[in-house]
């Protein structure tokens, strides 16, 4: 459980359970069978819940196997705020990031990280979850730069650089073999990055 967990009520728990549940279900169900094969009615079924309930927590399949984009937001947001304001914005984002890799991935991540990559109904569900995480990153960045998400351009460019770069750092991480860590790689891609906000 984390920090914000603790802050929640009992309903909103039980909501988190439910959706992590049904979403670990349908990503078991895909790396089992294949994409094609996941039924909606068999995740409902094994999280002992009608499909109805089901599409309370998800419109479809693909959403429910790539997870859900509010926790990942949410995470990623709440790390970049905890950051100190003494810090330069490049240093807050390089460690927001590594704060969403706290540890070496096993090998069931990196199943569902090749899964993801590898079916493209499931790379369109997961660019719909980028964009709730750009949106609550740009949100996060105004306020720390003292800007508007909404009227000033620079806090989506910077969050959307940051979400590419994750890309393409874990992307290299599945392909390479020269041994580094994924936390290496990633910050080694993040220091690749000059994020520094435009003079006011």
């Amino acid at each position: 459980m984390t920090a914000t967990d603790t802050t929640l009520g009992l309903r909103e728990r039980k909501k988190r359970a439910m959706r992590a549940s049904l979403s670990a279900i349908a990503l078991r169900h895909a790396m089992e069978r294949g994409v094609a094969q996941v039924r909606v009615d068999d995740i409902a079924a094994e999280a002992g819940v009608s499909p109805r309930t089901f599409n309370n927590y998800f419109p479809s399949k693909e959403a429910a196997i790539v997870g859900t984009a509010a926790s990942r937001a949410e995470l990623f947001g709440s790390a970049l705020r905890a950051r100190p304001a003494s810090e330069s914005l490049h240093q807050a984002l390089c460690e927001a990031t590594l704060a969403l890799f706290p540890e070496e991935p096993d090998r069931s991540w990196v199943a569902r990280s090749q899964l993801l990559r590898s079916e493209a109904s499931l790379q369109a569900e997961e660019r719909k979850s980028d964009a709730e995480v750009e949106r609550v990153l740009a949100a996060e960045i105004a306020r720390r730069t003292g800007m508007d998400a909404r009227r000033d351009l620079y806090p989506r460019v910077a969050a959307a650089t940051v979400v590419a770069t994750i890309h393409a750092a874990l992307q290299y991480w599945l392909d390479a073999s020269d041994g580094a860590t994924l936390r290496e790689t990633m910050r080694h891609a993040m220091g690749h990055l000059a994020i520094v906000p435009p003079p006011r």
